[in-house]
């Protein structure tokens, strides 16, 4: 059984920031600078509401609503974790939260040098918006428009 994704409460926090730290490492390395959701103040994130975790937590996804859209923040999943499609729920229930929010629209941000998650987000249904440069970072923005929620007939 899927155990079910949860706003992470405070006993949270240092978990959260050990996913996030063993997720992002290699790619640290590979980028020669640390990813911004290594830098993220996850006690005030999840005190405002925006992480969300799989599990004991096994996975995270950090959401931030916005004018228009609701931005992915990060998705992270412990190496110990990876390959068994949390990450891919986790997206899923960003798409849903966009739609209980009212917002037509996601978006996302990575690292240039993370191919393969750009592949995924593309395989998704994501599309690439923009190229910038945050603080040494090459940074990839990405977009996914909702489809419009259908109206349903009750007879």
């Amino acid at each position: 059984m899927e155990s079910p994704i949860r706003p992470a409460v405070a006993a949270d926090r240092g978990p959260v920031q050990d996913i996030v730290d063993a997720a992002y490492a290699p790619w640290a390395e590979l980028i020669g600078i640390r990813p911004l959701p290594m830098e993220a103040d996850y006690g005030a994130l999840i005190a405002a509401g925006r992480v969300f975790v799989t599990g004991a937590p096994a996975a995270l996804i950090v959401l931030v609503p916005e004018d228009g859209a609701l931005l992915v923040e990060n998705v992270a999943v412990a190496p110990a974790a990876q390959g068994r499609g949390l990450g891919r729920r986790l997206l899923a229930f960003a798409e849903e939260r966009a739609r209980a929010l009212g917002l037509p629209s996601l978006r996302l941000y990575t690292n240039a040098l993370m191919t393969s998650n750009i592949a995924l987000y593309e395989r998704l249904g994501y599309r690439e918006t923009r190229r910038d440069d945050i603080g040494g970072r090459h940074v990839v923005h990405m977009a996914k428009q909702l489809p419009p929620p259908h109206d349903r007939v009750v007879g």
